[in-house]
């Protein structure tokens, strides 16, 4: 086992209130509900993420996935939906994410860094100071449309390990993660929590199956 406790498992890009259902019975502490974005899997309307959002239980953490990265439109975001927690998938000026601190007391604030070098390793840092967690993914904010997750692709996780023992916020681990590299994952970067979308999913939908042997695999 990987200490006394396992790291806690958010299902990301829910895209029905089935599906978090489904989630929440295998062991999901947290769901992800993606919002408007450049690029990648898991984007739905408004709409659908209030519905889905107002049937989440209060036991379990409701994520909003949002690309915009100006406080005053970040928080025209939360007042439409019930959620406790936003996932920042692009990059936040630290100005920016001190109002959203002042003015968001209430909800948790993830910042997403997209590992790629040792650049990483230290923007990561400096945002943990202003931040409640920071959430690693991979992707490529830099092209023309920038691939801010949901790849299904893995990255340095050696980077990802150094980041996490530089940093004293949790550290959410995504990118490629699935039934047969998540102990591993663990082991090398002990996460205080795993974010998945596409291990779990079966052409774009989410897969009870892969589900069922994904939580077996994180508790064996």
């Amino acid at each position: 086992m990987f200490g006394s406790v396992l790291p806690r498992v958010k299902i990301c890009c829910i895209s029905s209130t089935l599906e978090a259902e489904w989630a929440i019975e295998q062991g999901a502490s947290a769901i992800g509900l993606v919002s408007n974005m450049p690029s990648g899997p898991g984007v739905i309307n408004n709409e659908q993420i209030a519905s889905i959002a107002k049937t989440i239980p209060s036991t379990i953490s409701t994520f909003l996935l949002t690309s915009e990265t100006k406080a005053d439109k970040i928080i025209a975001q939360t007042k439409l939906f019930d959620i406790d927690t936003i996932q920042l998938v692009d990059e936040v000026s630290d100005e920016d994410l001190k109002d959203l601190k002042d003015l968001l007391n209430d909800i948790t604030l993830i910042q997403v860094i997209h590992v790629l070098n040792k650049y990483s390793i230290d923007l990561a840092i400096s945002k943990s100071k202003i931040v409640d967690a920071i959430l690693l993914d991979s992707g490529a904010p830099k092209q023309t449309i920038k691939r801010l997750g949901g790849t299904g692709q893995t990255h340095n996780w050696n980077i990802s390990r150094t980041i996490r023992e530089e940093i004293d916020k949790p550290l959410w681990l995504a990118g490629g993660i699935n039934q047969f590299n998540v102990r591993e994952a663990i082991e090398l970067v002990q996460p205080f929590g795993i974010d998945l979308c596409s291990g779990v999913r079966t052409n774009g939908q989410l897969d009870q199956q892969k589900l069922i042997e994904f939580f077996k695999a994180l508790k064996q």
